[in-house]
């Protein structure tokens, strides 16, 4: 399990360091997005770091490219392992960013959101489908020099192809059966593994379990088990 991240997208500090407590040693690292990161602001993402833990800082900054940079250098001294931008923020501010990141923190373009489909997009006034638009915030991110991206598991494969050394998370990931919710584009963690996600990003079927751990232990079964069946 140490390609499955935990988002602790939870109401409060205490409850995300509980939490982490009670999963530590179970899975490869915990994300905090904005809403944690705002309640706790960066001494939640410290007390992570100090206990050892891998933090993805996902906080999708999208600005000029001088912000940007300059919000990424503030937040340098917490070493977060991956760090989020928006892809559509342009070659010049994924570069500023990267260029402002610590030497180990992976620099990823958010390409396009796990809740969104193609009428999502063409509301926006973005013409063709999901996977053509990640294709090419794909091209982009890797012109501007970033380590990967984050994409749902239906475009991650294509991704991988056009970018076999690219870095790749994988969020809005849901078990067998689970609830979707407000995602649109799912995959089981099997299949994104097996099409070529770097890293998971899991929430609520963890989070929202009246048990996390054993909803890990669930989880972690199912890749060991669908694992065998395909060798």
């Amino acid at each position: 399990m140490d390609r499955v991240l935990v988002a602790l997208d939870v109401a409060s500090p205490a409850a995300a360091l509980g939490l982490a407590e009670t999963l530590k040693g179970t899975v490869g690292g915990f994300k905090i997005g904005s809403q944690l990161f705002t309640s706790a602001e960066p001494d939640v993402v410290r007390t992570l770091v100090d206990r050892g833990e891998r933090v993805f800082l996902d906080l999708k900054f999208h600005d000029i490219p001088n912000t940007v940079g300059k919000a990424v250098a503030a937040i340098a001294h917490l070493q977060p392992a991956v760090l989020t931008v928006h892809a559509a923020g342009g070659r010049e501010m994924m570069a500023a960013a990267k260029a402002a990141a610590p030497p180990r923190t992976k620099v990823v373009g958010v390409t396009v959101l796990t809740s969104l489909d193609q009428a999502d997009l063409t509301a926006t006034g973005i013409s063709g489908a999901p996977d053509e638009q990640v294709r090419r915030l794909t091209d982009l991110a890797r012109e501007a020099g970033i380590d990967g991206i984050v994409c749902s598991g239906a475009e991650v494969a294509a991704a991988k192809r056009d970018w076999p050394e690219g870095f790749f998370v994988v969020p809005g990931v849901r078990p067998e059966g689970a609830d979707v919710g407000d995602q649109k584009r799912v995959v089981t963690p099997r299949q994104a593994i097996d099409d070529g996600a770097s890293i998971l990003v899991i929430g609520r079927p963890i989070t929202g379990a009246s048990n996390p751990g054993a909803a890990v232990r669930d989880i972690a079964a199912s890749l060991a088990e669908e694992a065998r069946n395909i060798a």
